[in-house]
């Protein structure tokens, strides 16, 4: 007997009642497995992926870039069609066994291309067919994702005269209008909002860094063997302001209408940009970690923000943010306060 099952939006925080369906992972009649990833659903504050309640053949009742309201029914499980099962692989042969030996070295002939994750798996065959590296191929799905148009647009586009990849750009007319991501979208209505309502002062200071340079030149190798991480440079600008906001706390506090809220701990947000905009994930009483303890948690926060499994608490609550123009080589720069904190420091090139 069929049996229906329908796939909500579910709430992906507090103050969130409208998403966007930025892609389906799979299509109208496909059949999906319980828990299965089949969509990535952006909110204003991340991307969350959409699983499948049940096993059975799904039908799509929106079209990805979709807005939906957080509750709508977004796709439907016929529960009495269930998923094959892979058979069990037969027993080897010496017959069978030589022939993958024979097979296995004419494989090892063709020339291995690293493909992306970051595309589609059409693409992905596209690119393996001519050898071409994700790397080189610039995408222009959903989040940067590589399409199959882009990289036709690549074999198609061969390089100009000083020998540079061209990747299908140039000399023609054509314009592309793609749609903005929600997350990306609420970040530059945030920021100009910021800009307009608060009374911001911009600082500059020179920083003499040389013990810093010495004390991890010094310790680096070591660190790395004993801590299982590397000693960058962020865990210490992290603890220098942990100290600082100790010594100020006015700076550790924010607005909350006619009250200023002086907060006895650093939660400090660090800025780490992704294929998706910029996101500003929180390390939890960063004035209690240790060097090791602040490297660890930036490593795994900025894997997921890169990987796009950023959660709303990860990015929620902040007291204080730090962020770094210096990996891009700026000197100097404005940052904009990350409401509802009081302050940010904008780190820049090390000379």
């Amino acid at each position: 007997m069929s049996k229906e099952v329908e796939i909500t939006v579910p709430s992906p925080g507090e103050s969130i009642s409208e998403v966007r369906i930025a892609q389906w992972l799979v299509k109208t009649g496909d059949v999906v497995e319980k828990d299965q990833v089949i969509a990535e659903i952006d909110s204003d504050k991340a991307t969350l992926e959409l699983t499948s309640e049940e096993e059975g053949r799904i039908e799509l009742l929106v079209e990805a870039d979709a807005e939906v309201a957080v509750g709508d029914v977004v796709a439907k499980v016929d529960t009495s069609v269930k998923a094959e099962k892979k058979a069990k692989p037969a027993a080897k042969s010496p017959e069978n066994g030589a022939a993958r030996k024979e097979e296995a070295k004419t494989v090892e002939k063709k020339e291995v291309v690293s493909v992306s994750a970051h595309a589609t798996p059409v693409a992905k065959a596209v690119m393996a067919e001519h050898g071409i590296a994700a790397a080189q191929v610039k995408g222009s799905g959903p989040s940067g994702k590589i399409t199959k148009r882009d990289v036709e647009a690549y074999v198609a586009g061969g390089v100009d005269g000083a020998g540079v990849v061209m990747n299908g750009w140039g000399g023609g007319r054509a314009e592309d209008r793609k749609k903005m991501s929600t997350l990306r979208r609420k970040v530059a209505q945030r920021l100009v909002s910021v800009k307009n309502e608060t009374a911001m002062l911009t600082t500059f200071n020179e920083v003499d860094m040389s013990a810093i340079m010495e004390l991890r030149g010094k310790y680096k190798d070591r660190f790395k063997e004993e801590k299982g991480v590397s000693l960058g440079f962020m865990s210490f600008f992290t603890k220098a302001v942990t100290e600082a906001l100790r010594l100020f706390p006015a700076v550790n506090a924010m607005i909350d209408g006619e009250d200023m809220v002086l907060h006895d701990f650093a939660d400090i947000g660090i800025a780490v940009s992704s294929p998706k905009g910029l996101m500003v994930p929180v390390l939890r009483n960063a004035e209690r970690m240790s060097l090791a303890e602040i490297e660890a948690g930036i490593k795994e926060l900025a894997i997921k923000a890169r990987d796009g499994k950023l959660t709303i608490d990860e990015m929620s609550g902040g007291t204080f943010t730090i962020t770094n123009g210096g990996v891009f080589g700026s000197m100097l720069s404005t940052p904009i306060i990350n409401p509802p904190q009081s302050a940010i420091l904008g780190m820049h090139n090390i000379v």
